[in-house]
């Protein structure tokens, strides 16, 4: 629970929670119950952040990497990271702590259609 709460804490968690999608039914019902999302979560942000593999997952999230990597994709699907990375920035920019004199703006993923500026 350690590594959740250090990669996942309150705040982050009381902001991400709304914006994750519900859990997919199963059909046939049974199976192995769904991992927490908050679990999920902090095993995802340790990968995005650390920058290590998916296999290099340490045993102690409690979330296999499979399990971890199927939710980001799932999540990655539904929007969930853009909205979230939306809303760290409007709480941030609230609170006044983006100092937007440093911000830039990278467009390199824009086509310019037909030599377009």
């Amino acid at each position: 629970m350690d590594d959740v709460v250090k990669y996942c804490p309150d705040a982050l968690w009381q902001l991400s929670e709304p914006l994750i999608p519900e859990h997919p039914k199963r059909h046939q019902g049974g199976g192995r119950p769904r991992i927490d999302d908050r679990t999920a979560l902090a095993a995802i942000l340790y990968v995005l952040q650390s920058g290590c593999s998916w296999d290099k997952l340490p045993a102690s999230f409690g979330i296999s990497t499979p399990s971890a990597h199927r939710r980001f994709a799932e999540w990655v699907e539904h929007g969930v990271f853009d909205a979230l990375h939306q809303a760290v920035l409007d709480v941030l920019g609230t609170a006044g702590h983006i100092d937007w004199e440093r911000a830039s703006v990278d467009a390199m993923h824009v086509r310019a259609v037909k030599g377009g500026t």
